[in-house]
């Protein structure tokens, strides 16, 4: 199938893996500048995705637990506000950080958040337990990226739904000796050895979009709809912005 074919047959397209300058610190566009430059490139929906407490987050981690998730979830939103607005629908979840080993979570929300302040000091295998039981979806984002601000690979197969296959990021960021989709290409492995489902997202921080994402057959109602769809097998198609694959990661002929 051509590039067109593929969107006439999945035209419902999500942007996953999104940051806004309101909660993560290496954001540089606002929840509602970012919503508005999705609606503009295409996308049916976003995940607007910012780092945690143990990631690179903008918030004052002193903030009392209440007060940091309400300053937190800013950025989703601000975007789900002008969302509203231009027809974009924008779902809520988070990037979780372990010392630079991130997950992608979907299916909770802003209330879960506030029924959980041991949240800040639970483990991976915790939060695995705390996401499923809120009836979410956990990811391994990015598992095999190499960079200083990581110490080392680190791989939890038990404790995760699913796999961040494609990160646009990676298909942008290479040369000078250095090929950073590798990373990819070792995460789609991954998944297919444990057969895991595959997501993609851009992993973008500013309005100069990369145009990765997951696209449907239909339109998602809602994120835990997202998480039904990865957990029943449902059928869909991943980009990093210009090759398609199917949800096994293999590239679309």
């Amino acid at each position: 199938m051509n590039n067109i074919e593929i969107r006439e047959r999945y035209p419902y397209f999500y942007e996953t893996h999104l940051h806004t300058s309101e909660s993560s610190a290496c954001g540089k566009s606002t929840g509602a500048e970012m919503a508005r430059a999705c609606k503009e490139y295409g996308y049916t929906g976003i995940f607007v995705t910012d780092h945690n407490w143990g990631g690179n987050t903008a918030v004052d981690g002193d903030l009392p637990w209440d007060s940091w998730v309400d300053r937190f979830c800013l950025g989703y939103e601000h975007a789900k506000e002008e969302g509203d607005k231009i027809g974009l629908d924008v779902f809520f979840g988070y990037e979780a950080g372990f010392d630079a080993t991130e997950f992608l979570l979907y299916g909770i929300d802003k209330a879960w958040m506030k029924e959980h302040p041991e949240l800040r000091h639970i483990t991976v295998e915790e939060q695995y337990m705390l996401v499923h039981e809120a009836g979410g979806l956990v990811m391994h984002a990015h598992p095999y990226r190499e960079e200083y601000y990581i110490p080392k690979v680190r791989l939890f197969p038990e404790w995760v739904d699913g796999v961040e296959g494609i990160n646009g990021a990676h298909h942008q960021y290479f040369g000078a000796g250095r090929d950073k989709r590798v990373f990819d290409q070792r995460a789609v492995a991954y998944a297919k050895a444990h057969g895991f489902p595959m997501s993609a997202g851009s992993d973008i921080h500013s309005t100069a979009l990369f145009g990765a994402g997951v696209a449907f057959q239909r339109k998602l109602r809602s994120c835990r709809d997202y998480v039904q769809a990865y957990l029943s097998g449902e059928d869909y198609v991943l980009t990093d912005g210009n090759v398609w694959y199917d949800k096994r990661g293999n590239v679309i002929t």
